[in-house]
């Protein structure tokens, strides 16, 4: 087995960027959600209700986060912490209360021109702590990333639940759906299911459990457009949830038990 794609999000809910190689560190990959729209009451927003964010690009730079959409140019945001920027607290699905970094005017009126909705753009920053809730030790911790620091999926997996949806009928989906940070090619379909852990080149990620998936896997991730009931239709078919049986799953979450390092495209992948 080996590493096929790697892929960060460094906004929430925007567009991702597809890497070569990538450091990490116990958030997971550098860079990646580490930046985070929340609304005028400080409530997180993201595609399931706001799809439209899929059409905000993102770029990075060492110092600077870029934001770019068709028509409304781009705005650039420094990556550094900012000890003077105010503090706005907020969470993450219910996580303890984040205390974040706000971004600024600009931004925050360059985003809610794009979005059609009052917002802000805040970043981790000094203040910034998140453990992980479920399956953790001391020191597991996450950035704006729904539970876990890395989601892993497997090509194997796609191409069973893309041959499942043909023959339902459907149009086969494509793996950035998923929002994966890693992907896995030559393995066994599903085999992510039962790994405890994965060892990426001496890199070791101990696993968090299956992911449950929701609208967002429905909509194309450069247009927003919501293009039906599938993957989530014939993944209810197949892969609901065997203690909340509402839930259905793709992908696997993994915690770093290494806690700093890279990770590049073709690194071999073994299950510990």
């Amino acid at each position: 087995m080996h590493v096929s794609g790697l892929f960060i999000y460094p906004v929430k809910s925007l567009r991702g960027i597809a890497l070569e190689e990538a450091a990490f560190d116990a958030l997971g990959l550098v860079g990646d959600r580490r930046f985070l729209v929340i609304d005028e009451n400080n409530e997180m927003l993201t595609q399931r209700a706001h799809p439209q964010m899929a059409t905000v690009a993102t770029a990075l730079s060492a110092d600077t986060l870029t934001l770019s959409a068709e028509g409304a140019g781009s705005i650039a945001i420094s990556r550094a912490s900012d000890p003077s920027a105010p503090l706005r607290v907020t969470s993450v699905w219910g996580s303890n209360p984040l205390k974040t970094e706000d971004c600024g005017e600009a931004p925050a009126e360059w985003l809610s021109s794009v979005l059609g909705v009052r917002c802000r753009l805040v970043r981790i920053g000094r203040e910034f702590v998140r453990p992980v809730k479920k399956f953790a030790v001391p020191g597991d911790v996450v950035s704006f990333a729904d539970g876990y620091p890395f989601l892993v999926a497997n090509e194997a997996s796609l191409a069973d639940l893309n041959a499942r949806i043909v023959e339902r009928g459907g149009e086969t989906v494509p793996m950035d759906r998923f929002r994966p940070n890693i992907v896995i090619a030559d393995a066994e379909a599903f085999a992510e299911d039962h790994w405890p852990r994965i060892d990426i080149d001496g890199v070791v990620l101990r696993s968090g459990g299956p992911c449950s998936r929701c609208i967002m896997t429905t909509q194309d991730q450069r247009s927003g457009e919501r293009r039906g009931p599938e993957p989530l239709r014939t993944l209810a078919t197949f892969r609901r949830d065997a203690e909340e049986p509402t839930a259905v799953n793709f992908a696997q979450n993994f915690i770093p038990e290494t806690k700093s390092g890279m990770l590049r495209v073709g690194a071999s992948v073994q299950v510990k």
